[in-house]
């Protein structure tokens, strides 16, 4: 490179640095995949609070009750779509992340129960409750690696291996334990590390920040989320520079049956009990917050912020919904025309880029 080539690119660094705060904004909503959703977001943000603050006896949006039952419903979702996000940005799917919620959840609990976890059984033990979480985590993973073992042997689209492995995982849970409800309340110091609270912050919330920051670092800050982009925005050119299509993919798998098994146990920890078809349909729910959040349905495009926008969104428009004493149908035609719009303007900006 000549000597008037890189003064002329310092030069041009320089120039993008100084622009005005509001330049530097409105370039990051543009080109970042997050950043459609947290202009969104902030508006409906100061839209409730002016809203609570006007009418406080009739819209408590800011009361500590409500803040504290909308941070419990944000965090089993938020840490089933971590998962859900990253294979998609590999170009995967995983339909199977439902019925693994709940039947993880349901080994889990159930293995605790046996080992003496429970807190109402006598001499509880403290171990038991982490034995069944390391034994349901472990399925999920499992599962999650049998899935992508199936989708790249075979060749056959992910949407059809999770499709059948959805109603595959359905019938175990209820050939596994039935159809009645299943007591988990566990002994301590689980219950505590899982089901606690400080303040309006129950520790579901805590989880789901702590493992929203782990994953900002694995995808943007690591080797392997660089294969993760690169396998999902174009494969081939990925095995050009020689990455592992493949082992990429197979990681991904495992990560969203690891997220969607300890998203199962933390929920059962906080209602103390767990229903066999309490997950059935949470898959799309977690696909919509990636989707709304910024994330490409073809792969190669997304961001953890954009999922813990898009996860803490959709809630926070429930939570209104709920506030307003609206149907409860409202919330589904919400979130539907939420998923297509942000489709649009996903594609919008990046054809414009």
């Amino acid at each position: 490179m000549s000597a008037s080539q890189s003064a002329h690119i310092h030069a041009a660094i320089a120039a993008r640095n100084e622009r005005s705060f509001a330049a530097k904004a409105i370039d990051w909503i543009r080109t970042r995949p997050e950043g459609g959703i947290a202009v969104l977001f902030v508006v409906v943000q100061v839209a409730c609070v002016i809203g609570a603050l006007l009418f406080p006896t009739s819209f408590r949006y800011l009361s500590e009750a409500n803040i504290a039952v909308l941070l419990k419903s944000i965090a089993p979702i938020g840490i089933m779509a971590l998962g859900v996000g990253v294979l998609m940005i590999a170009g995967e799917f995983d339909l199977s992340v439902g019925a693994l919620y709940s039947f993880c959840a349901i080994v889990a609990a159930t293995l605790s129960n046996q080992w003496g976890g429970d807190v109402g059984a006598e001499g509880a033990s403290a171990l038991a409750p982490f034995g069944g979480l390391l034994i349901g985590l472990a399925v999920g993973t499992l599962a999650g690696v049998i899935h992508a073992l199936i989708t790249l042997r075979f060749n056959i689209p992910s949407f059809i291996t999770t499709l059948g492995a959805m109603l595959l995982w359905k019938g175990a849970t209820l050939l596994y334990h039935g159809a009645s409800s299943l007591r988990f309340k566990p002994s301590e110091p689980f219950n505590t590390i899982f089901n606690g609270s400080i303040g309006v912050v129950h520790a579901s919330i805590i989880w789901f920040a702590i493992f929203a920051v782990i994953f900002y670092f694995l995808l943007h800050h690591h080797r392997i989320g660089n294969h993760f982009f690169a396998v999902g925005g174009n494969q081939k050119a990925a095995i050009a520079i020689g990455i592992n299509p493949a082992r990429t993919k197979i990681i991904a798998f495992a990560i969203a049956g690891f997220m969607a098994a300890l998203s199962g146990i933390i929920a059962g920890a906080r209602v103390s009990s767990i229903q066999p078809g309490g997950g059935l349909g949470l898959e799309l729910v977690a696909i919509a917050a990636c989707v709304i959040g910024g994330h490409a349905l073809m792969g190669g495009r997304g961001a953890i912020l954009g999922i813990v926008l898009g996860t803490c969104l959709m809630y926070t428009i429930q939570d209104v919904l709920l506030l307003l004493r609206a149907p409860g149908f409202y919330f589904e035609m919400f979130v539907g025309a939420l998923i297509v719009i942000a489709v649009i303007m996903n594609m919008a900006i990046r054809r414009k880029n």
